[in-house]
């Protein structure tokens, strides 16, 4: 009788321990969001100069010859060469539209997350890495990287590898991005922080890097990576392939993982720095940690990407007002509802002019989500009385 009511409290405690971050809510959002990603994937791979119905789309991108063969997976993981026995449509997909939609995917998970994190380490809703300056931060490095040591090469010690400052994008992308949010610190500091005090420092911030990326614009004798900056700084998507998906994934599971285990931390960060003392948190250090998180993901977005504004500020939004602000719900949260926003963006980016005017131009993505979020943000500060700090 005594195991079986140990069974029954062990149970119990499981369950109340699944219950505390996942319930219906969040349920219900993770497959709406999965859902959308579904179908903006059918849709970017369906869709192209090479057109196909869904049908065929859909047997090349589950083909057996791709899915199954190692060969396949170490040229996308790997740069090697595809088998020949794989047919052109399969080609098509896999070589050319299906890492878009991978790489839109990774990017609304990096900028969801950087969001959420800022937002929680400041206690501020307004914060986000394009707002706090260190989206113009680390977008500098990697223009400064791009224009001047862009074939540049280094040695690895020991190992002898060679490899281009453009496999490091990220980590240089990563510098940049804590040099600005310090900065911004710095500024807002006055006997602490405010909301008020944080967005305006990265304002200052972010318009003067901003400045200091058009300068860099103008020693640049060739129009066509003028015009690359240009459009890569507005945050794009075009020509993207296997080798951003090898860039951007391992940083991206580094900052999930550490943001995920990190839950806990941020929720006593929302509590109050007293508070937080109080229970024996060494805040400036794990502010500083977290902090450095959110620049890493923000980074790795970034460098694959280019700037792609307002995700990082309205997908931890839509996700409190649906789940809570509970960060073990947020952070899951998040996840999925980033990926879905990127996705669709991506979409409409790609395909708007297909449908309106029959024209296979396209726009960066991070025009469509400056689009969309910025009503969604007027609508915020419409609905909530208050805006500011949480």
């Amino acid at each position: 009788m005594a195991s079986e009511a140990a069974t029954g409290t062990d149970r119990s405690r499981l369950r109340e321990g699944l219950h505390s971050w996942m319930d219906s809510r969040l349920a219900t959002l993770c497959l709406a969001s999965l859902g959308i990603v579904v179908a903006g994937l059918l849709i970017q791979v369906r869709y192209g100069p090479y057109d196909m119905t869904f049908m065929q789309a859909w047997r090349a991108t589950f083909n057996p010859t791709v899915l199954f063969s190692w060969e396949a997976w170490d040229a996308f993981l790997f740069g090697g060469d595809l088998p020949d026995e794989v047919g052109v449509e399969s080609r098509i997909i896999w070589t050319g539209r299906l890492p878009r939609v991978l790489v839109a995917v990774l990017v609304g998970m990096c900028l969801a997350i950087s969001g959420a994190i800022f937002q929680a380490v400041t206690r501020n809703e307004l914060a986000s890495p394009f707002i706090l300056g260190v989206s113009s931060g680390a977008g500098l490095m990697i223009l400064l990287t791009l224009v001047f040591l862009g074939s540049v090469t280094i040695t690895v010690p020991l190992v002898g590898m060679v490899l281009g400052l453009q496999s490091l994008l990220p980590l240089l992308a990563a510098l940049g991005g804590i040099g600005a949010f310090l900065i911004v610190y710095a500024i807002a500091w006055k006997n602490g922080t405010s909301p008020v005090r944080l967005v305006l420092a990265g304002v200052i911030v972010g318009t003067i890097f901003q400045s200091l990326e058009t300068a860099v614009f103008m020693q640049v004798d060739n129009v066509a990576v003028v015009q690359t900056a240009i459009q890569w700084t507005t945050g794009s998507l075009v020509g993207t392939d296997w080798e951003q998906v090898r860039i951007a994934l391992p940083w991206t599971i580094l900052s999930v993982g550490l943001a995920l285990v990190s839950a806990r931390q941020l929720n006593v960060l929302l509590l109050g720095e007293s508070t937080a003392k109080s229970l024996g948190m060494s805040v400036e250090r794990v502010r500083f940690a977290l902090s450095s998180v959110a620049v890493l993901a923000a980074a790795a977005s970034i460098a694959v990407a280019g700037i792609v504004s307002f995700v990082g500020l309205i997908v931890p939004h839509m996700v409190r007002n649906i789940v809570g602000s509970d960060y073990r719900k947020l952070m899951i949260g998040c996840l999925f509802v980033g990926p879905a926003l990127m996705v669709s963006a991506d979409v409409i980016a790609r395909l708007g002019m297909l449908f309106v005017r029959d024209s296979m131009r396209q726009f960066p993505a991070g025009i469509v989500t400056g689009l969309l979020g910025g009503p969604y943000f007027l609508y915020l500060m419409r609905k909530q009385e208050r805006m500011g700090e949480i």
